[in-house]
């Protein structure tokens, strides 16, 4: 029998959920946090369908196969107790940039009923980096006041700060990155075919996404541009804003390319880590701003031409 939301590695955060299951003391809320592209989402829908009915074999009760009635209306979205929340597309067919107040209103909403079922009523919320000041502070109404037979698994990539009454109002599984065997195994599954010598520091997910060509061009218009600091000509900067700036994805490739070669060039000198700092600050600024990709790496660029190298 196979999976069908099969989970290799974060064997020690499935435990922890399991024992809680079984002391009968369920936590209402789970922050499942760490970085992007660990398997944090399909973790938590596994856990989603298992609350609501999925079963595997006794061995593995979690790995619920395609066929299962349940996991199948949890995988196609039919569930009537389960409720996923990611960001909606604008009128141009694009991500808006954040989860709105209004989507987690109705989320919120979704909780004030009885399940449909006569089991639970299981929300996921990908991701609280998504969440803009007014939603974050939304969604504690349902955390502050949850009603019987609610869980709520909110999963964080650590990207901006979150909110103390969140936080401490949820138990927290920390996900980490998977180990090199893990990680290859993990792509063998998902019929990755890129270079196994580029695998992105034990996120699987990463690795699918910056495979695209967009990305590879992003990345590699950042090592260009790195490499002819600090004073890259005119035509270089133009690539890279404009190989940054396709879309988020590129830009996202673009800006960890940049931040690992200045925490490279710290570590080497430590006296140049403001540098490392000063491009964070600027990343912060440009999430704040909810700029565009073009917009934010023109900044980042352009901050990065100004910071002094110090040696």
């Amino acid at each position: 029998m196979t999976a069908a939301l099969p989970l290799i590695g974060h064997a020690e955060a499935q435990s922890a959920f399991e024992f809680a299951a079984a002391s009968g003391r369920m936590h209402h809320a789970w922050m499942i946090e760490g970085p992007s592209g660990i398997g944090k989402a399909r973790f938590a829908l596994r856990c989603a369908a298992w609350l609501l009915g999925a079963r595997g074999p006794a061995d593995a009760p979690f790995d619920a196969p395609q066929d299962d009635p349940v996991m199948s209306r949890c995988l196609s979205g039919g569930h009537p107790d389960l409720r996923v929340l990611t960001r909606e597309l604008n009128d141009k067919g694009k991500l808006k940039q954040d989860i709105s107040i209004e989507q987690i209103r109705a989320f919120n909403e979704f909780f004030t009923y009885r399940p449909a079922l006569g089991g639970w009523r299981v929300g996921i919320v990908d991701s609280l980096d998504e969440l803009n000041r007014n939603s974050a502070n939304a969604v504690l109404k349902t955390l502050e006041e949850p009603p019987n037979a609610a869980m709520m698994f909110l999963i964080n990539h650590g990207s901006r700060p979150v909110l103390p009454t969140i936080r401490s109002r949820c138990r927290t599984l920390r996900l980490r990155p998977l180990e090199r065997e893990d990680m290859e195994a993990v792509l063998q599954l998902e019929g990755f075919g890129g270079n196994a010598s580029e695998i992105h520091h034990g996120r699987p997910g990463l690795a699918v996404e910056r495979s695209s060509e967009t990305c590879r061009i992003a990345t590699n218009a950042a090592r260009t541009l790195m490499k002819s600091m600090p004073r890259p000509n005119d035509a270089i900067v133009t690539r890279a804003i404009q190989a940054a700036g396709t879309d988020s994805a590129a830009f996202a490739a673009f800006r960890d390319e940049v931040l690992s070669r200045l925490a490279d060039t710290a570590i080497e000198s430590p006296q140049r880590s403001r540098k490392w700092l000063s491009a964070v600050s600027l990343i912060g600024e440009t999430d704040e701003l909810n700029m565009d990709p073009e917009q934010a790496a023109a900044k980042l660029i352009s901050g990065l031409l100004s910071a002094p190298d110090r040696h």
